[in-house]
């Protein structure tokens, strides 16, 4: 199922064995090598730490949150040792600049999209800079069309090759 990134934050992770909410998911953890989410950092309501559920445990993921087995799955993030390149370079999608090729500005990433099976990202949704934006459209661009990210913007292949939606006010 595809869910919007405002879809993945601001859920409770929910304990079976507890019976009961452990954390809150406040951000997620993207590697920029290749747009999988591996985690989520959350708050512990025990101890009001920021602590990080990986993708792996989440038993399943319901309207209200994700469910775990127990609270034991929320780790330190000293503790991950494999993702610690990934915590420390903080990458954020939203509003990562985005240019093609070509260096042409297309403006900045608003939201994007998950597939929650696989936990990879499959659609950024990108508004256009005002003086481009006179008819109100954004643009949807698929993970195929992605040539390049870099910490400071992502790089497309030109807008004239197929692939490419413009969205009216709508989405």
């Amino acid at each position: 199922m595809l869910v919007l990134s405002s879809g993945l934050v601001s859920k409770e992770v929910l304990s079976l064995r507890a019976t009961a909410p452990v954390a809150n998911v406040v951000d997620v953890i993207i590697n920029p090598n290749n747009l999988k989410i591996e985690g989520f950092y959350c708050k512990e309501y025990y101890s009001n730490k920021i602590v990080i559920l990986l993708t792996q445990d989440i038993r399943e993921i319901i309207d209200d949150g994700y469910i775990v087995n127990d609270r034991e799955v929320l780790t330190d993030p000293e503790d991950l040792i494999r993702l610690k390149e990934i915590i420390n370079l903080k990458f954020s999608l939203i509003n990562k600049r985005v240019e093609t090729i070509s260096k042409e500005k297309i403006g900045k990433v608003s939201d994007y999209v998950v597939d929650q099976d696989s936990m990879y990202v499959q659609k950024l949704h990108v508004n256009k800079p005002i003086y481009k934006n006179l008819n109100n459209n954004s643009l949807i661009i698929d993970r195929s069309q992605i040539n390049e990210i870099t910490p400071s913007r992502i790089i497309i292949n030109d807008l004239l090759n197929p692939g490419f939606a413009e969205v009216g006010a709508l989405v």
